[in-house]
C-alpha cells in the first residue's frame, strides 16, 4: 500500500493513471497526451508498474500499458474504512466537531472579564457502587487518576487533600504522550471547601492559562445519595472569575467533564464487580 500511495502521489503519474483508465495505450501516445517527454513518461510508467497499479506487454516495436483496477479498489476500500472510522456516530471526530461549534460560540461571547460568571452545568450519574466506594473514587489520588480527565487524556500530576482547606493540583497530558515530551494539555489548582465522607464534596479549581494565571474559578459540588442499586451522584459545576481568555476552557466543560464522569461510572462499576467477585470466591473456599 505504501508503494502504491507513493506512486499515485505524483501529479504526472496520476495523469497517466487517468489516461490508462480510459483504455490501454502505448508509451508514445501516453507521452503525447500527457504533454511530457517519452523518457520521463517511461520512468513514471515503470514506477507505476513496480507499485502494481499498471501492467505492460510488448506488441511488435511498441510497449502497451494497461491499468490494473484491483489495487485501486483495494485502496478505495481502505480509504472508505478510514472515513467510516473517523465518521462513526458519537466517536472522537463527532466530539471534536461538537467542541469546535462550542468553541466558536464561546469565543464570540468572551468580550470582557466576567463574561461567563454565573454560568452553571449540572450532571447526574447513577453508579453501581455504594456511597463509600464512590467517595473513595472522588477523593483518593490513586483512584482519581483513573477517571479525572476527559477521553484521550491522562493525569500526569495530582494532589488531592480531602479535607476543608486541602490543596488540589491537577495536571494532565495527552494519553499517548508517554514520555511527557509534548506540551501539558491542562493544569488546574484549587482548594477543598467541604468534605463529608459518603455524603458531599465541594471544591474550587482554577484551570491555568499558558502564562500561569487562572482562566476562571470552577465551584464544583458533588452530592451522593444511596439507592437500592448503588449511588446517585449529582454534580453542580458553577463558574466565577471568568477572564476573556477562558473561552477555550469553558467551551469544553460540558463535553469534557461529562466524559470524566462517564469514566468515573466505569471505574466504580469495575471496582464493585471486583469486590463482589472477591467476596464470592471467599465464600466458596470456606469449609
Amino acid at each position: 500500500m505504501d508503494a502504491l500511495l507513493t506512486a499515485l502521489a505524483d501529479p504526472a503519474r496520476w495523469r497517466l493513471v487517468c489516461l490508462l483508465a480510459e483504455r490501454p495505450r502505448p508509451v508514445g501516445v501516453l507521452a503525447q497526451l500527457a504533454e511530457a517527454r517519452q523518457p520521463q513518461t517511461t520512468k513514471h510508467l515503470q514506477t507505476l508498474e513496480r507499485a502494481g497499479v499498471v501492467t505492460s506487454q510488448r506488441t511488435g516495436q511498441r510497449r502497451i500499458y494497461a491499468l490494473r483496477p484491483a489495487p485501486l479498489r483495494d485502496l478505495a476500500a481502505a480509504l472508505s474504512r478510514l472515513a467510516d472510522t473517523a465518521d462513526q456516530a458519537d466517536g472522537p471526530r463527532a466530539t471534536y466537531d461538537r467542541y469546535g461549534l462550542s468553541l466558536d460560540t464561546e469565543r464570540l461571547a468572551a468580550e470582557q472579564p466576567g463574561w461567563a460568571d454565573g454560568r452553571s452545568f449540572r450532571f447526574h450519574r447513577s453508579l453501581t457502587g455504594g456511597p463509600e466506594l464512590v467517595w473513595c473514587h472522588l477523593t483518593e489520588p490513586a483512584l482519581l487518576t483513573r477517571w479525572w480527565t476527559p477521553d484521550d487524556l491522562r493525569v500526569s500530576e495530582l494532589v488531592f487533600e480531602a479535607r476543608p482547606g486541602g490543596r488540589i493540583v491537577l495536571e494532565y497530558r495527552d494519553a499517548e504522550d508517554a514520555d511527557g515530551s509534548d506540551l501539558v494539555a491542562g493544569r488546574g489548582e484549587g482548594v477543598v471547601d467541604d468534605a463529608r465522607p459518603g455524603e458531599s464534596l465541594a471544591y474550587r479549581l482554577s484551570p491555568r492559562l499558558p502564562d500561569g494565571s487562572p482562566a476562571f474559578t470552577a465551584h464544583v459540588d458533588f452530592g451522593l445519595r444511596p439507592t437500592d442499586t448503588g449511588t446517585d451522584l449529582d454534580v453542580h459545576y458553577r463558574i466565577t472569575d471568568s477572564t476573556v481568555d477562558s473561552a477555550d476552557f469553558i467551551a469544553g466543560i460540558e463535553i469534557g467533564f461529562g466524559q470524566s464522569l462517564d469514566k468515573l461510572a466505569d471505574a466504580v462499576g469495575t471496582s464493585q464487580r471486583t469486590t463482589t467477585a472477591v467476596h464470592t470466591k471467599g465464600k466458596e473456599v470456606q469449609p
